[in-house]
């Protein structure tokens, strides 16, 4: 079984229709909210993306250089349906996925992948910045829309294969469930967080989006926090906070 399919089947199985993911970027006044199927799709678009077009596979080292937000979570899970494994070093790496700002520092793996995270999925060649990927680079917001809704591995991903910065799937899920207990999350929780996800230190990401999927609660991340949290928490119906507001 892959992290994907331990942390977000239950999820699905349960009530696709929920929101799952609510996101607020509080610099570009963005907000989107994805129920668990829809986010599944973007889940699925990107881990066919990852396979197809960029050739990982089970143990493919990916490094991640991208923010707290709804299409790191879906790249993440996405690149671990393929039973790759999520680094902080692009260097060694055969693929970096990365926002314009990090495009140099991805450099240094095989192939690139950019992300733009406009909030109405215009590429890096035609974000506001003005930004281009380079040489054969692959640009995620262009290409994912094409690729399909489902997803189905190619051949098993076993409990020990590495995960997330050297820990292997089955460590990955149990310090997800173990930290989701540890924070006294429970299924139907409405979770705010401003926590980051930084791979190099993977605390942030474990209880700001993993312990939250394992849990069965469903996440309102904030970026770039600004504002009354507190009004926004009872807006969300919030019973849960993490990370400073």
């Amino acid at each position: 079984m892959t992290v994907t399919d331990a942390l977000l089947g239950p999820l699905l199985a349960d009530d696709p229709a929920r929101p799952l993911i609510t996101f607020y970027d509080d610099v570009t006044g963005e907000r989107i909210e994805l129920s668990g199927a829809t986010f599944a799709n973007w889940v699925a678009k990107t881990a066919n993306l990852l396979r197809d077009e960029c050739d990982v596979e089970p143990g493919t080292p990916v490094a991640v250089l991208l923010p707290a937000h709804w299409q790191t979570a879906a790249a993440l899970l996405g690149l671990w349906w393929c039973g790759a494994e999520a680094v902080a070093d692009p260097a060694g790496a055969e693929v970096a996925l990365a926002t314009e700002d990090a495009l140099d520092a991805a450099s240094g793996a095989g192939l690139v992948v950019g992300f733009s995270l406009d909030a109405f999925g215009r590429g890096l060649d035609r974000a506001a910045s003005g930004g281009a990927l380079p040489g054969d680079a692959v640009d995620y917001a262009t290409e994912v829309r094409v690729h399909g809704d489902h997803f189905a591995p190619l051949a098993p991903v076993p409990d020990d294969a590495p995960a997330l910065a050297g820990t292997d799937v089955a460590g990955v899920v149990a310090a997800a469930r173990s930290r989701a207990a540890e924070l006294g999350l429970a299924a139907g929780d409405r979770v705010l967080s401003t926590l980051d996800w930084p791979l190099a230190t993977t605390g942030g990401l474990v209880d700001g989006l993993l312990a939250v999927l394992a849990a069965g609660a469903s996440l309102v991340h904030v970026r770039h926090p600004a504002g009354d949290q507190e009004r926004r928490a009872g807006t969300e119906k919030v019973t849960r906070v993490l990370g400073p507001t």
